[in-house]
This record gives structure tokens, C-alpha cells and sequence, in this order.
């Protein structure tokens, strides 16, 4: 009996033994993350940049379906699937999947002069009788400013390269790896603002620096129409598209192209769209060096006939107020994406922490989509991840009027407002909600091209 214990003993200290040899064994190997191991020696290094960035080639991970475009790689600019980051304690990515808009229209006296949009004024509603019962004026900053939220940074100047730094590093956190930039052609502004082009080249320095890339987001300013979008495509690629921000796609032809957002793109008809986006059209771009990837604004159903019928590549749907509109109805994705996808379409959904505008519109509460403390962007975020889209984009990271920013947001209270605030959470909650969310979105976009 004991020979039998005394045998049984050794084995199992001999199992013990292979089990802790084998944990061992497996502690060594280095998790995947599905990237490194398969594009060894292409990474580029930043020298003199912490922390190290290693760019990954994205034909590695992606794969063209029929209707379907993916980022992929290019000489010149964007086309990366991700960018990995080494700390000395972890390792982290940013997307290029991931886009989020971005407003630089901020001006404050310390570098402006004056207060520019922090001022804005109460939009009146278009019926007197509405408009009578709500508060008109503008606001008086900097205690008084155009926003329901307050930053982190305080009324700034998007014209301060301190506030451009840290916006870069905040968006950078967000794991979003394209910023799409509201443009106006120089020396054009939107109502309430001044022109702000000069400072492009300054923010895609900035943006560069973090390996952000940057989109444009083209304004429907006054005059605009098919002929002077072709301008400004032009002007766009002959100065800025040889910048190592600038981002390009690579369309399911295979062709590495700039991508363009058009705002309220529903505001030309079609038949002049056609002139410029469609091969036959009287100045088409088509198959010239100024060609590119078209994304219409998408607002009422009938809009998606239009844009097929214009020449356009993609949709998106831009609002952040879940049954705004029609495409910005959570419940309609599914359809727009169907409709994309038997039309070779590239569907973007975009999607935002909540909205809030009546900083600027009194009148407009009915439109509030409430944060309840980041499931109401959780809510978005799944909807979009459900109809499986190439590219998601964040409403937004500073569209302050109209309370969609992820940007830091800081507690605050004047004699005559008391602003929202993220708590009980933190200035930075929306940001690490966008990365946790990016991380799962590339996650579930590798399975379903497996």
C-alpha cells in the first residue's frame, strides 16, 4: 500500500512537473497581434520621436471585396491599416479606419485679437412666434461661451500651436488615425467665423508628428458648385498632396486615392455632380491625376438616388442625433449599406458621445441626444459596427455648439451658467471610450475577413 502512494505521488509530481514546463514554455511566445509577424522589416522609424512608431503595411490584414474599399499601403501618404506605438510598458495603435471631424474655426483674443465662434450668436428660430419665447443675442466670453460643455483648454484660438499639439495628442489617444478637416477655399469662412486655410499646413504638420492623417471635409460655402469643387480639388492635391498627412484610400480598382467628405453635397443637383464626378462629365476628374474618393452627405432617403446618379463613391450620414434625419436613423443602416453595396458604394456611418446644440438654438431641445455617461455613444458605436462598415467616423472631436465632442470637457459654474461635464467620470473618458471601441472594431473587422 505504501509502494503504491509513494508511486502515485511521483506521478503526480511528474504531471506537476510537465504542466508548469509547458505554461512555461507558452509564457515565451509572444502574443500576435496579427500584424507584426506577418510584415517583418517594413516598419519605419520616427528618430528622435518618443514613443517608437512602426508603420504597418495594411495588405497584410485586409482583403478588396466587390463594393468594398480598404486602406492599404503607398509610397507617398495614408494607406496603412494602423500605426503601433512602443511605449516602455505597453504597446498601442492608432487607426486608419477610424476618422474623426474636426473644426478649426476657434479664434481668442490672445491670438485672434478677439473671440471668434466662442461668441456665437442665438440663431433665431424661422417662425417669430417660436423665436419669440426663446433668448436672442450672442454669448460673452470667456465665462459665456457658444457651448453647453466647457473645455479642458479653456475659450482657445485654433490658431495656437500649443492647443494644436494637444488636440494631435488627444486624437492620438482616441486611436483615431484620420482627422477630417472642415475646409473653405482661402479667403472664405462659414457665417459666423474667419478664413482659416492659412492654417492648414500647420495643423498637417501638427497632425504628422503623431502619425495622424488628414482628410477634407469640403463647406458648402456660397457659390460652390461643380466647377469650383473642381478648383478646389486642384488647389487640394497641388498643395497639400505631397504632405506626409495627407491621406489617401485605396479604392476596390486598386487605385490609392485622396478621400473627400462633402457637406450638404444634396444642395447640387445631381446632373451637375455628373459633370465633374462621372467619366463623361465636361471636366470630370475621372482617371486624372485629381481623381479621388467622393463621400455625399446623406439626410433624406431620396438622397441616396441622387448621389448614385451623381457620380459619387461612398455615403455618410455625419449627424450625431440618433432620428435626426433619415440617415442618421440608427434603425436605416442596415438598408443604406444594402443599397451601397449593390451599387459598388463605399456606406460610412458616423457616430457621436450625444448631442446638444442649444447653446447656439434654444429652440432645438427635442433634437438632445443625452450622454448618459458614454452609453449613448456605445449605442452608436454598436449600430455601426452591426452593418460591418470599411470605415466608421466620429461626430466629433470639437464641434462644440452642438455638444458631439469627445475633446476634454471640464466642470464649471459662473453666476449665470452652469455647463455639463463628463463626471463622475473623467476630462478624457470619451477618448479612451473612442480607443477602446477602435480596438474592438479592427478585432471584429479581422474576423470577418478571415
Amino acid at each position: 500500500m505504501t509502494r503504491l502512494r509513494r508511486k502515485a505521488l511521483v506521478a503526480l509530481f511528474l504531471f506537476t512537473l510537465f504542466i508548469f514546463g509547458a505554461m512555461m514554455g507558452l509564457r515565451t511566445l509572444k502574443p500576435s497581434d496579427g500584424f507584426s509577424d506577418l510584415a517583418p522589416g517594413i516598419g519605419i522609424d520616427f528618430p528622435g520621436e518618443k514613443p517608437d512608431r512602426r508603420r504597418l503595411d495594411g495588405r497584410d490584414v485586409a482583403q478588396v471585396s466587390p463594393g468594398q474599399f480598404h486602406t492599404g499601403s503607398s509610397s507617398s501618404s495614408s494607406s496603412d491599416t494602423k500605426v503601433v506605438f512602443t511605449r516602455s510598458d505597453r504597446e498601442y495603435s492608432i487607426f486608419y479606419d477610424v476618422h474623426i471631424f474636426y473644426y478649426l474655426w476657434y479664434g481668442s483674443p490672445s491670438m485672434d485679437n478677439k473671440y471668434i465662434h466662442w461668441d456665437h450668436v442665438l440663431v433665431p428660430h424661422w417662425d417669430p412666434k417660436i423665436a419669440a419665447s426663446h433668448a436672442q443675442g450672442r454669448h460673452t466670453p470667456p465665462e459665456d461661451i457658444a457651448s453647453s460643455f466647457y473645455p479642458e483648454l479653456g475659450a482657445y484660438s485654433s490658431r495656437d500651436p500649443a492647443v494644436l499639439e494637444a488636440h494631435m495628442a488627444q486624437i492620438e489617444a482616441a486611436a483615431a488615425g484620420v482627422l477630417v478637416l472642415s475646409w473653405y477655399p482661402p479667403g472664405v469662412a462659414d457665417d459666423h467665423g474667419e478664413p482659416t486655410e492659412d492654417l492648414v499646413p500647420v495643423v498637417m504638420d501638427a497632425a504628422h508628428r503623431h502619425s495622424i492623417k488628414v482628410a477634407f471635409h469640403i463647406q458648402p460655402y456660397k457659390g460652390r458648385t461643380d466647377q469650383s469643387m473642381h478648383d478646389n480639388i486642384k488647389y487640394i492635391i497641388d498643395k497639400y498632396g505631397k504632405h506626409g498627412a495627407f491621406y489617401r484610400f485605396r479604392s476596390s480598382t486598386g487605385r490609392v486615392l485622396p478621400l473627400f467628405y462633402v457637406y450638404d453635397s444634396y444642395l447640387t443637383p445631381p446632373e451637375s455632380w455628373a459633370e465633374l464626378l462621372k467619366t463623361k462629365g465636361s471636366h470630370s476628374i475621372r482617371g486624372t491625376s485629381y481623381d479621388g474618393v467622393f463621400v455625399a452627405l446623406i439626410v433624406e432617403e431620396r438622397n441616396k438616388h441622387d448621389i448614385l446618379a451623381s457620380g459619387f463613391d461612398g455615403i455618410y450620414t455625419y449627424f450625431a442625433s440618433n432620428g435626426f434625419s433619415f440617415g442618421s436613423s440608427h434603425q436605416n443602416w442596415k438598408a443604406i449599406k444594402a443599397f451601397c453595396d449593390a451599387n459598388n458604394l463605399l456606406f460610412i456611418p458616423s457616430v457621436g458621445p450625444g448631442y446638444v446644440d442649444t447653446a447656439v438654438r434654444p429652440w432645438n431641445n427635442h433634437n438632445t441626444r443625452n450622454r448618459v455617461n458614454g452609453r449613448y455613444y456605445d449605442t452608436s458605436l454598436q449600430a455601426a459596427l452591426s452593418v460591418r462598415p470599411e470605415i466608421v467616423t466620429i461626430t466629433s472631436f470639437n464641434q462644440w455648439h452642438e455638444g458631439t465632442q469627445i475633446e476634454k470637457a471640464v466642470p464649471k459654474k459662473t453666476v449665470a451658467r452652469l455647463y455639463l461635464d463628463y463626471q463622475p467620470n473623467q476630462p478624457d473618458h470619451y477618448l479612451e471610450l473612442t480607443r477602446q471601441w477602435a480596438e474592438n472594431f479592427n478585432k471584429e473587422k479581422d474576423k470577418w475577413l478571415m
